[in-house]
């Protein structure tokens, strides 16, 4: 595997310190001039930098440079590398709740301890400058590696990109980003799709609504979209455009009541506009909740008069929120994307793409064949 840029920098600079090219107290390349010198970024050479420093090779002096110590740790090593070498991860995590991410989490931090290394977690709240600042926020506090799930923006972040570019360890967790070559550890939406929809299919449906936000540069909602349209065409059944419902409220910084208010009366008219849906397929659970309260608005019944299937559903034990739904390995996705960024910080191999299954759990927001209402 490829070195990372910023270890490949570190170990040059280190060796001229600890051979006397650079003897102690002469001054070190700028972060600029290091970025000129490797054709690499800001942020890598601030965290060579930052290296030496916790080291103890260099003293860092604001406004003036950086300088070699003076004098130099014994054997050129310090006494925290020699006491501490455990690794230090970085999670930026769009937010979690009952129905995803807290597993997620969970199998994260169980996989890093028993590695014996340490998680850092922040929370972007799916916001794409929040989501840089807490990635800088990160880097800054040394970390040797990155998880990220990226925020669903318009356009993917400049910083995940140029992390990528510099070779700094990185695993996408849960998405894709389009055009970035990254390692990734998510779902296998387009399969956990294809179970859904055929699901409805072989229980007789053959008006399925798709609800959804719009397809954004995250592959996940685009993966699901695809594995709703696939679905139809195995099953020689036409899926009619008309029948897609798109919803905002969903997205980030986009969960306010005017907002949801809007989509469930979105939906409600749908409804009244197609009566021949007999069954929803929701891309995220939190769409379901909006799907069925525009149902009980309207006086259909769940799963009478309407069916649902969906991703992820929180086991809460509410009754009328136990939906049908796609059940992602939220521990797993976590526990392969702590192992595969500990195999990149220790320059192994690490798959490019790890996809998990998606298991379909039967719930209350369907009916069978000879139930289905027509």
């Amino acid at each position: 595997m490829t070195e990372p840029l910023y270890r490949k920098i570190h170990t040059e600079l280190r060796e001229k310190i600890v051979k006397g090219e650079y003897p102690p107290g002469a001054k070190l390349p700028s972060e600029k001039e290091l970025c000129q010198q490797y054709d690499t970024s800001r942020i890598t050479s601030r965290r060579v930098m930052e290296m030496l420093a916790d080291e103890g090779l260099i003293v860092r002096q604001p406004g003036r440079g950086s300088f070699v110590a003076d004098p130099l740790p014994e054997d050129g090593q310090s006494s925290s590398s020699q006491v501490n070498d455990k690794k230090l991860i970085g999670f930026v995590i769009t937010d979690f709740s009952a129905s995803f991410g807290t597993e997620l989490i969970s199998g994260a931090e169980r996989t890093t301890t028993s590695h014996g290394a340490f998680l850092v977690l922040r929370r972007s709240f799916g916001v794409p400058e929040k989501e840089e600042k807490a990635i800088e926020e990160l880097l800054q506090l040394g970390v040797d590696g990155l998880l990220i799930l990226p925020a669903q923006a318009e356009h993917f972040s400049t910083k995940i990109l140029q992390l990528v570019i510099d070779r700094f360890p990185l695993v996408l967790v849960d998405r894709d980003l389009k055009g970035i070559a990254a390692t990734s550890v998510r779902t296998d939406n387009v399969a956990g799709a294809l179970c859904g929809v055929r699901y409805l299919l072989e229980h007789g449906h053959r008006h399925i609504g798709l609800a959804s936000p719009p397809p954004m540069e995250s592959t996940t909602i685009e993966d699901r979209i695809n594995g709703f349209v696939q679905a139809h065409a195995e099953a020689g059944v036409a899926f009619d455009q008309e029948h897609w419902l798109q919803v905002t409220s969903t997205l980030p910084g986009s969960f306010y009541d005017d907002n949801i208010e809007s989509d469930v009366e979105s939906i409600k008219a749908h409804f009244e506009k197609h009566p021949e849906l007999t069954a929803v397929f929701a891309i995220e659970y939190n769409i379901a909740l909006l799907v069925a309260e525009a149902a009980k608005r309207l006086g259909l019944r769940i799963p009478e008069d309407l069916s649902i299937v969906c991703f992820d559903s929180p086991d809460v034990g509410i009754e009328d929120h136990r939906f049908t739904h796609l059940l992602q390995d939220q521990e797993g996705m976590g526990r392969f994307a702590v192992e595969s960024l500990l195999a990149m910080i220790r320059g192994d191999d690490a798959p490019k793409k790890v996809l998990l299954d998606a298991k379909l759990v039967e719930g209350l927001s369907t009916k069978s064949p000879s139930m289905v209402h027509s």
